[in-house]
């Protein structure tokens, strides 16, 4: 089993990424390198949270796991260093900005949520308990029901009548 340098790992897989954006198979015919391990590769960079290219090759497809790491990446960058690092990905800094308020706005949103979801219980909750006192009234009324049809059979039976209870 052969070994390969970080390094050597790093500089395969930026072929990988924009603006080379080479296939995998490409990549693997160029490098001499088995096309599993360069998957191998891709999915544990993918794992540490690192932008890799999947099965799409825009930058607009893909994962929201991806996005967010580059967010994370370029957060503390200035624009000149975020304009290097979006030409190194082949990425715009429009799409970063957008990504990034795009997950500022998720945190907002699921604070709404959140309150819309404690709402939604506390109703949900009110309509359980009514929906149980009604069931027990109901219960109340099919018992009462019950033991009448049962005194009004015994009643018939006392009498010597054959009739049916209509």
């Amino acid at each position: 089993m052969t070994h390969y340098s970080s390094e050597r790992k790093e500089s395969v897989l930026k072929k990988l990424l924009p603006p080379h954006s080479m296939t995998v198979a490409a990549v693997a015919r160029e490098e001499g390198v088995c096309e599993q391990t360069l998957y191998n590769w891709r999915n544990q960079a993918k794992q540490a949270g690192r932008p890799v290219p999947g099965k799409t090759k825009h930058s607009d497809q893909w994962s929201a796991e991806s996005k967010l790491a580059v967010v994370i990446e370029t957060t503390p960058l200035s624009e000149s260093e975020l304009s290097q690092y979006c030409r190194e990905k082949g990425l715009y800094s429009d799409q970063v900005k957008t990504w990034k308020s795009e997950c500022l706005s998720g945190f907002q949103v699921s604070a709404e949520q959140r309150k819309q979801s404690a709402r939604q219980a506390q109703a949900d909750k009110a309509e359980i308990k009514d929906l149980k006192r009604d069931l027990r009234i109901k219960e109340k009324a099919l018992a009462e029901t019950a033991a009448l049809l049962v005194l009004r059979k015994k009643l018939h039976a006392f009498w010597g009548e054959d009739n049916e209870v209509k």
